[in-house]
Formats: C-alpha cells, structure tokens, sequence
C-alpha cells in the first residue's frame, strides 16, 4: 500500500465522514478523496511523470493537502518549501531537487517567478487568482475524471524530499519512499497511541517534516478529522481546540508560549484534548509545567527528533514526565538510539557524547549528496551532529549542536543548560545563549533575551540568579536585549545569526 492508496481506502470505507476544513472549505472523506483525483488526473495531462518533482510552496491549507496527496497518487516525488524563504534560497531547493513543477499560493507568485529562473521548472501553478503571464490557475487544472489514477506505486517508491532547516548553511534534502513514511505513521500510532476518531488541529506549517509526517499524514491514514490553520494566532488557536474539541494538539514551544500569554487562557476549554506533543525545539521544563496546567492535562510528549529520521528520534511519554521531565526521553518505536563518543563507543551515564540513531523512519539518502550522505551514516547509524547525555536509567537529552556548543577558557559549556535556568526566570519570556568572541576567553558565554511585556529586569540581577544555580563559567559574560529571536520556520533559533550580530556588538 502506498501514501495515497490509504486516502482512497478511507474514501470507500467511509466517504461521508469529516476529513478536513480550512477557512470555511469542508470536506468528506469521499469529496476529499474526489479533490485529490481530480488535481491527480490534472498533473498527468500536464506531462507530469512517476519519479518528477512537485514542489509545494504553500502556506498550510486544504489545497496544502490536496496538491500533497494529488502528487503522491501519481508517483511524484513531493518537496515542500518553507514559503518564508527568500528568492535565492528558494531557487537553491528548486534547482538542488530538479523541481519541474510548483504548486504556489497566489501572494508568493512574485517570489516564486524570480526563484524558477536557471531551473528545470516547467510550470507553475497558482492557487487564487494568478494574474502574472506563465502562471495557470489551480482551479483551471482540475480533471473532470474523479476515478483512481492507474499508476502502479510501490512502498519502496520515493514520495518526498524534506530539506533540513539550514540553520547553518545550505540545506540538504532529506529523501524518504512511501514504506519509510508509512513507518513514521506507525511509530506515532504506538508512541502517541492514536485512535480513529482523533480530531488534529494543524497549526506548524506543514511543509515541515513533524506537522506533516507526524500528524498529517497519520491523520489520513487513520481516517481522524483535520482542521487547518494557515497562520499561527494564539487566540485562534484556543478557540479552535475549544469550538473543535480537538483531541491531538501539536505544537512548537514558541506556540505554547504566545498562548500561555493570552490574558484569559484559562476561560477556554481544552478538555478535549487527550494529547499534546511538542518538539522541532527544546522547550523549557517551566514552560511544558505552565502548559500542563493550562490544558489542564499531565499527556505531554516531548518528540524529540530529526528530519533526516523522519522525524523521529526519542521520545519522553507522560508517565516519564513526572519523573524525568526536562530530558528528551528513550528511542521510540522501530528506532534504536545510542549517545557514543568520536571512537563510536557509548559514553557513560553523565558524560556527553553524539546522539545516533538507527531504523525503519531513517532517510534513504540526501538527495543528490553522496559525500555528505556518506558522512552521516556509519556502521548503518546515522550521525545526527547533536550533542546529548544519557543516565542511569537510559533516559537521553539533547544538550547543545556540535556547532552551538561554547568552549569558555577551555570548558565546554553547553546552551541548553543555561536557557533552563533563564527560563525559570518570571521576567523572561525567551532565551537563546551563543557564544561571542573574547580575546581572554576565546568564547564568552552570552545571552540573548527576549523579556515579558512590561517586565524589566537588570543584566546584574540576571547574572546573579544564575550564579545561584549554575557554576561560574557559565554565567553569561554578555547580556543582550531584544524584541524577538531570529527562528526557522520549525520554529529553532538561528543562533548563527545572533552570533553575527552579537559579535559585532562586543568588539
């Protein structure tokens, strides 16, 4: 069984049942399944072959969805692109992945023709109302032809290429077949156990690899109901859970964050939530404490992957947060995960070591990257570039990127063990620690904050609260204020960047 062979089955078994809405646009599981045939039987009249590239370059949306599931029945290989991207790096993830068609949203067409110069693109299409020349109009491609498209498709065909976040350089794209994502699906059915009647609220963009292999995509497959954001709105957010009683609730920390601030949370009803996942960044062990007391539920998971596993990685359940919140937790199902010194062998409970994984989510390959492909994987395990510590009981967290850690006067200091203590702060609403060049140090651990509204608090009083609770080496040296924190859309810091910037501030 392929991706888009489970949309169908659904459709037969159960065609009158809710399956997705988006800004008023609501559909059954057999008028869903209708859309995607009809844009499915569109694609093949536009030339498109089994093994081409169709690139999404979407906000989330039922179209989002659609254009997925469309290329996916016809053997297509899907890369979905962060929209908030610019001209040149657009073009880089087009041109890298001998893209042939674009499926866009109508407010990034200006974007989206400057990006496809050089490129194999040979059409776009343009969901709204296209008005540059060159661009066909997503409702002018829909097939009168409803039935099943008669294109074999097997497990082992590839079904998309998922590009890394590029917090540090060019990103590579991540390639996965239909057998590899249908095992993300099944690792999420027995971590997360979710059942059939499951109501998801997708608020992180779905180009991303958790919204969308995590949830979206398991979603389908089990037949759950999908309700569709295209932007995030914190009040939105809660109205949505209330109004929907959305059972599964995913989100990034940055997400749980701007929602704990709104001033009458508390007046919603999130009963009906039976879950909530969060993951794409670390997330304070104070704020996943304030998040369980505003959904007024102790069911949190901590996903904590990569997208080159599809995501997948480690996994911190519920009855593992009462004791050991704050890690990233143990492997999760069909995933073996090891943290292991240069030499390959596994560190010792305490130390710090890469973390690994081997198993059956792992990508096949970075597309078209042999070198870089072949430096990831050794001895089968892929080499994730992230630092991490193990204990006693074989509970695993991540503690830093190899590129992100600080060496201060010859000691290693990692960042996230800092953020926690910034966070526990009641004046701080975020914080990332990078370090900055010091001719005495070599690097000086530094702060970036981002405070609460109406809060003010002093850099010596900062400095004085983590002296309490941590040693002094990793102190921040430098303490910097500002608005907002630069992040992917997945929702990481780009520490590069305020790198860059604080630098030029300290010299």
């Amino acid at each position: 069984m392929h991706i888009g062979g489970f949309l169908a089955q659904n459709a037969r078994k159960f065609p009158e049942r809710f399956a997705v809405e988006c800004e008023g646009r609501t559909y059954t599981y057999g008028e869903f399944n209708t859309s995607v045939n009809r844009l499915a039987h569109g694609l093949i009249s536009l030339g498109v072959k089994k093994g081409e590239k169709v690139a999404l370059f979407m906000k989330n949306s039922d179209h989002f969805m659609i254009s997925f599931f469309a290329a996916a029945k016809i053997g297509a290989v899907v890369v979905p692109v962060n929209f908030r991207l610019a001209a040149n790096e657009v073009q880089y993830i087009f041109s890298q992945s001998d893209t042939i068609l674009v499926i866009c949203d109508s407010e990034f067409e200006e974007t989206l023709m400057k990006a496809k110069e050089g490129t194999k693109i040979r059409t776009v299409i343009s969901v709204g109302d296209a008005v540059r020349e060159g661009i066909l109009k997503y409702e002018n491609i829909l097939s009168d032809n409803v039935n099943e498209p008669e294109i074999e498709i097997s497990a082992s065909d590839d079904l998309e290429i998922l590009y890394t976040s590029g917090t540090t350089g060019r990103p590579k794209g991540a390639l996965f077949d239909h057998q590899r994502i249908f095992n993300v699906s099944l690792v999420m059915l027995v971590n997360m156990e979710l059942k059939q009647d499951e109501v998801f609220l997708h608020l992180a963009p779905l180009f991303h690899s958790a919204e969308l292999n995590l949830f979206m995509i398991s979603g389908v497959i089990l037949g759950g109901g999908h309700y569709v954001h295209r932007d995030f709105h914190p009040v939105k957010a809660l109205q949505a859970i209330q109004e929907h009683k959305v059972t599964n609730f995913f989100a990034v920390p940055a997400m749980y964050n701007f929602m704990l601030q709104v001033p009458n949370v508390d007046d919603y009803n999130l009963s009906s939530v039976r879950r909530c996942g969060y993951g794409a960044a670390p997330m304070p062990p104070e704020l996943v404490r304030k998040s369980i007391a505003a959904f007024k539920t102790d069911r949190f998971y901590n996903l904590c992957g990569l997208t080159e596993a599809g995501p997948g990685g480690i996994v911190l359940d519920p009855e593992s947060h009462k004791r050991h919140l704050g890690k990233g937790g143990k492997a999760m199902f069909l995933t073996e995960a090891r943290v292991v010194h240069e030499n390959g062998e596994d560190i010792k409970p305490g130390s710090v070591g890469e973390f690994i994984l081997r198993g059956e989510t792992i990508m096949k390959e970075y597309y078209k990257k042999p070198e870089e492909t072949k430096a990831t994987f050794k001895d089968g395990w892929l080499y994730t570039g992230d630092l991490a510590t193990i204990d006693e009981e074989g509970y695993m967290t991540l503690v830093d990127r190899k590129k992100d850690m600080i060496i201060s006067g010859g000691e290693n200091v990692y960042s996230a063990e800092v953020e926690v203590v910034l966070y526990e702060h009641p004046a701080i609403l975020e914080a990332a620690i990078i370090g900055v060049p010091d001719e005495v140090w070599g690097e000086a651990v530094s702060a970036v904050i981002v405070l609460k509204e109406g809060a003010e608090v002093e850099e010596q009083e900062l400095r004085s609260f983590c002296r309490q609770r941590l040693a002094g080496y990793k102190v921040p040296r430098h303490i910097f204020f500002e608005k907002e924190l630069p992040r992917n859309a997945s929702g990481k810091i780009l520490k590069y960047q305020l790198r860059k910037k604080m630098s030029g501030l300290t010299v």
